[in-house]
């Protein structure tokens, strides 16, 4: 399709998608889109910065301006995420729309919320903590909610959201509409799907255990000791906004301080931080205020930044399945990005189940995973290089490449 008016949508919401710069629908809008609008349940699957938000939330906010009655429920395991949906629907209903909303999350005042309740919001974006305990309360009521979408739904599993996911489909109507979407689709998730979906169609935008093709990526073997003098190295030699990837908020704050210390640009995002603050930095973080953010997989969950371009994992992560969502944040809506992994001798069976993820057939072939050799570097090139390239540098016009002879001989030192 060449155009949203070739979905048949209301000409406010042509108009809101107009003002919102929409052209031409991505691969998972084309395919998702038209199947919601006919009231099909969905499970779908997509690399993050497809354009799934939008795939879920047009056809929601064109049923809800359709009819005067019914609501919309949208799960994220998230604040952040949850935040980022709401923007787009606040974007796609325009300023003068009738339709009340309401964002129900953890972190904020409950008085608030109870206001917003009493509104009578047609559709709430929420995380599913804190939409669990106005159920609970009574203060929050499900029975006419038509639409319902689970957004991200693996990390809301990993979480240990599934429990309090039963709890609130429990107070929704059986005959409703439900959009699963999630980046993996591990059994748990097909499992669900059976269980709250009716005879759901797929929508699928290729592997979901792989990284976007646009991403560069390198692996530096090195020693746990060695891990801060080389990123001082990386962060050196790389343009443009970087996310750090660590495992702890103690070790997120303490690398910014030590980076702060060292003069870089420098923030970290964590879930203990009060829901102010985790605002204050990623709004600074988007507005390039500082270039470097170091963050845990929980806190970066669903971050849409179109300009970070590396993405840095000092820590690998603790699931393999969190590998792809980490390169998400990157070389997203088609842009180019590059990501670096620190891998440890502690990390070998750690990195070995990433690339038994990535490429099954690959990994089956190797020895079963033993100590990294410090210093050793390999590169995974999942793009196609251009003319002039390197495997896991991207030169891009009027930037310095990354002297590699000098990395070398830093990380051999």
């Amino acid at each position: 399709m060449k155009n949203f008016e070739g979905f048949g949508l209301s000409a406010n919401l042509n108009k809101s998608l107009v003002k919102m710069g929409y052209t031409t629908p991505t691969p998972i809008q084309e395919k998702a889109i038209p199947l919601a609008l006919q009231g099909r349940d969905i499970l779908g699957s997509a690399q993050t910065g497809t354009g799934k938000t939008a795939a879920f939330s047009i056809p929601m906010v064109e049923g809800l301006m359709r009819s005067t009655r019914g609501s919309a429920l949208i799960l994220t395991p998230t604040r952040e995420l949850a935040k980022q949906v709401l923007d787009v629907v606040h974007q796609l209903l325009g300023y003068q729309s009738p339709i009340k909303t309401a964002f129900i999350i953890g972190g904020e005042p409950m008085g608030k919320q109870f206001s917003q309740l009493r509104a009578k919001p047609r559709i709430i974006v929420g995380t599913p903590g804190r939409i669990n305990d106005h159920l609970e309360r009574g203060s929050l009521m499900l029975n006419d909610t038509g639409f319902l979408v689970l957004d991200e739904t693996d990390r809301m599993l990993d979480m240990g959201f599934g429990i309090q996911i039963d709890k609130i489909l429990k107070y929704l109507p059986a005959k409703r509409q439900t959009l699963l979407f999630s980046a993996t689709l591990p059994d748990d998730i097909i499992k669900l799907s059976g269980k709250y979906l009716t005879n759901p169609e797929r929508v699928s935008m290729g592997s979901t255990n792989v990284v976007a093709l646009n991403i560069k990526q390198d692996v530096i073997k090195i020693e746990q000791d060695q891990k801060y003098k080389e990123l001082v190295n990386q962060l050196y030699e790389r343009n443009g906004s970087v996310l750090v990837f660590v495992k702890t908020k103690f070790g997120a704050d303490r690398m910014a301080k030590q980076l702060c210390r060292d003069g870089f640009e420098v923030d970290a995002l964590h879930g203990d931080l009060r829901q102010n603050k985790r605002t204050s930095v990623m709004n600074s973080f988007r507005n390039k205020k500082f270039r470097i953010l170091i963050a845990t997989d929980i806190a970066a969950r669903g971050l849409d930044v179109p300009h970070i371009e590396h993405v840095i994992n000092y820590d690998l992560p603790q699931v393999a399945e969190d590998y792809i969502h980490r390169m998400g944040r990157t070389a997203r809506a088609g842009a180019e990005g590059a990501a670096l992994c620190f891998v440890s001798s502690q990390d070998s069976r750690k990195w070995y189940a990433i690339e038994c993820l990535l490429d099954p057939e690959m990994a089956s072939k190797k020895k079963a995973p033993g100590k990294s050799r410090p210093g050793q570097r390999s590169s995974r090139r999942i793009h196609n290089t251009k003319p002039g390239s390197k495997p896991g540098v991207g030169i891009k016009s009027g930037k310095k490449p990354f002297n590699r002879s000098k990395l070398r001989q830093k990380t051999a030192a």
